[in-house]
């Protein structure tokens, strides 16, 4: 759906620092969103983790870098990394370009999706949150 000229799938779930995580079966596939990415302008750098890495709920996975800003990543779920865009390697780009698809950013295998339930999912808890977020952002 488009919120104030951004693209923001209803059917994903968004953490507050604007990464999505959407729910596959066995594993939960995570990038940036659309928001974020144009805050961020063009991404320079992201942080690809080596597979297997032990994932906490809230703490950091990775870092990505623009170049007018640099920002964790924090794990939405307990789990392991299962899998990383290897392209964002020698293409970060590809997250400005198509941040839903080919920007995708990690694979985890959670170890319980509860806390996705945490996570703002729907139309109206997005308008929110994008709202309050527009606002936070103009006055600084």
């Amino acid at each position: 759906m488009e919120l104030h000229g951004y693209n923001l799938p209803d059917d994903l779930y968004y953490d507050p620092n604007h990464f999505w995580v959407r729910d596959e079966g066995e594993f939960l596939v995570m990038g940036m969103d659309d928001f974020a990415q144009r805050m961020a302008g063009e991404v320079v750098y992201v942080q690809l983790p080596d597979d297997g890495k032990k994932l906490k709920a809230g703490k950091k996975l990775a870092k990505v870098e623009s170049g007018k800003w640099l920002g964790k990543v924090l794990s939405p779920v307990d789990g392991e990394l299962a899998g990383v865009n290897e392209e964002l390697e020698t293409r970060p780009e590809l997250i400005n370009k198509d941040c839903y698809g080919q920007g995708w950013m990690y694979k985890i295998r959670p170890d319980d999706k509860s806390p996705l339930s945490d996570l703002v999912r729907g139309p109206e808890a997005l308008a929110a949150m994008l709202e309050q977020d527009m606002a936070k952002y103009a006055q600084e």
